[in-house]
């Protein structure tokens, strides 16, 4: 099966510093691939370089039969790659409904004039997407009065407007509970199998990485150090040594965080 992204020899160096080293890999359709790793291992780097915000040094990053090296981050997305970030960016005087209104508008890149009425716009479309991540009760209700775990998932419908292909989150659980962060990427995982879509993932919380992910990606000081299955990256050496520690046992890993 071919891969929907594929990442080879992928490098970005700020001056002597080599912040990506060479990496390679692929995201598949219907998959969660998480990317994990220490502060200051290349995490941000590596999504800036797929998004287009950031170039790259060297490498190829091809979606979909489309190199993505060069573009700017507008016609990536264009191209179905959507993109969530660790804070949320949502329009907090408007309603839940308004907010996925205005991100439709976006990819389908409307002309939009404020003498005109965005709410006006595709309001059935919209409504369905907030019914996909369960908020179709909040629909009218002001982003500034919803709780951080529902604006979390309010952002994910706005994600989901322009029907990406491939999706790439950036610590989408921060600032959650474990419950709810399991909550939220539970319903992203049935998202990507009834959409067929391919998800690339940054996480700090391991019981999220741990109990969702279909493959983990590790890196550490800008080098892929492993690659695996969940049950492969918990009991890799190389990983317990660098991005867990030496004396942490593999079943220490699953739930290792404390409340946030």
């Amino acid at each position: 099966m071919s891969a929907l992204l594929q990442v080879r020899g992928l490098t970005r160096r700020f001056g002597g510093n080599l912040a990506v080293n060479s990496i390679d890999f692929d995201v598949h359709a219907g998959e969660l691939l998480a990317l994990i790793g220490p502060n200051g291992a290349g995490k941000s780097t590596t999504f800036n370089m797929i998004n287009g915000q950031l170039s790259a040094t060297a490498g190829s990053v091809r979606f979909d039969g489309h190199e993505l090296l060069g573009l700017p981050s507008h016609r990536v997305a264009r191209l179905g790659v959507g993109r969530s970030f660790q804070i949320a960016a949502t329009f907090s005087s408007l309603t839940a409904l308004q907010n996925v209104q205005m991100a439709l508008i976006a990819s389908r890149r409307q002309v939009f004039s404020f003498f005109s009425r965005a709410d006006r716009y595709e309001p059935e479309q919209a409504m369905a997407l907030l019914e996909q991540v369960g908020m179709e009760e909040l629909a009218d209700q002001p982003c500034a009065d919803l709780a951080y775990g529902d604006v979390k998932r309010l952002e994910l419908a706005m994600s989901l407007a322009g029907s990406p292909r491939l999706l790439l989150m950036d610590e989408p659980t921060a600032g959650m509970g474990t419950g709810e962060r399991n909550a939220l990427v539970a319903m992203i995982k049935r998202l990507v199998r009834e959409r067929n879509m391919g998800v690339l993932f940054t996480e700090h919380s391991m019981d999220v990485v741990f109990e969702h992910a279909d493959r983990i990606l590790v890196l550490a000081q800008g080098r892929r150090i492993a690659e695996g299955t969940p049950a492969e990256i918990r009991n890799h050496p190389e990983v317990r040594e660098v991005y867990f520690g030496t004396e942490m046992e593999p079943s220490a890993v699953v739930g290792m965080e404390p409340e946030a």
